[in-house]
């Protein structure tokens, strides 16, 4: 039988498809095979892996949990709302998703050495000064500044740089960015009718959200806090600037893979690759059960 021009086509697109499915499965198999079941366990029972899993499912969740509470109102806001400037905005949420991975871990270490991040940090004291901006010259000495007294004492909400809450919140940045481009999605697929009537009916914009939107918006917040989770999972570059890798206090899963490596210890590393292989496939095919694409 004689191919005609379309059904070529068709060949070549999914003969390249192939391939590229090849290559992962040749990828993953030839880490499967790199070590055996039984070091892969005796590996993932070390005390230090452990907690680094522990530490991981904790963050993941908590990081995913806020970004998800950040997702739903501005994605709401994006989809219901015309205002001037909205392209900007919409392409000005994206950006925690283009930036390297490293330069948002350096932008939250840059922060909080910044006076506003050492604020938030530690706090200030009554009559302290609080520089808004400040300019100072090769040697250090002010040049110019504008700055106040702090009019009463501000207590500290918590260390981050180098501490658990740090992993929390390098996990969160980039995860947000994830959960709002889901849940906009989600919004933009359901009708603003029923939201509508609600307001004709006497609802409050913030009740047609709550009673209306909210419900039948709950898979793709589902989706979208598995995205996140699952983003959170495999960051590296800004929790190992922000946050560190110490062993028992802010090691994740990807740190772990880093320090084993920096020891030579492959069969480590691969050991934990493959969990957070597995995990991702448990997250992906939970977003799918959901009916959202990825």
């Amino acid at each position: 039988m004689r191919l005609n021009r379309s059904n070529l086509c068709w060949l070549v697109l999914a003969l390249i498809t192939a391939g590229y499915l090849l290559f992962w499965a040749l990828l993953l198999g030839a880490t499967a095979t790199y070590s055996t079941p039984d070091s892969w366990l005796q590996v993932l029972r070390s005390p230090e892996i452990r907690h680094a899993t522990f530490l991981s499912l904790v963050t993941c969740t908590l990081a995913a949990g806020f970004a998800l509470l950040l997702a739903v109102p501005v994605g709401y806001l994006m989809t219901r709302l015309e205002f001037r400037g909205k392209s900007w905005l919409d392409a000005a949420l994206d950006i925690p998703i283009i930036l390297p991975p490293l330069v948002v871990g350096l932008c939250l270490l840059i922060f909080f050495q910044t006076q506003i991040g050492k604020i938030i940090e530690n706090g200030v004291n009554k009559g302290d000064w609080i520089y808004i901006l400040r300019t100072l010259d090769d040697h250090g000495k002010e040049l110019w500044a504008w700055k106040f007294r702090a009019p009463f004492s501000i207590p500290g909400i918590m260390q981050f740089t180098y501490q658990l809450a740090g992993v929390v919140l390098a996990q969160f940045v980039v995860a947000a960015a994830f959960a709002i481009r889901t849940m906009r999605g989600t919004f933009q697929h359901l009708s603003a009718r029923p939201e509508d009537v609600a307001l004709t009916l006497g609802c409050t914009r913030f009740q047609a959200l709550w009673h209306v939107a909210l419900p039948a918006a709950r898979r793709g917040m589902v989706a979208a806090f598995c995205i996140a989770w699952a983003r959170s999972l495999g960051e590296f570059g800004p929790i190992l600037v922000f946050a560190g890798a110490t062993r028992m206090k802010t090691e994740v899963l990807p740190t772990t893979v880093w320090l084993e490596l920096s020891v030579g210890n492959l069969e480590a590393a691969v050991a934990v690759s493959l969990f957070m292989v597995l995990l991702a496939v448990l997250v992906l095919v939970a977003v799918r059960a959901t009916g959202e694409k990825v």
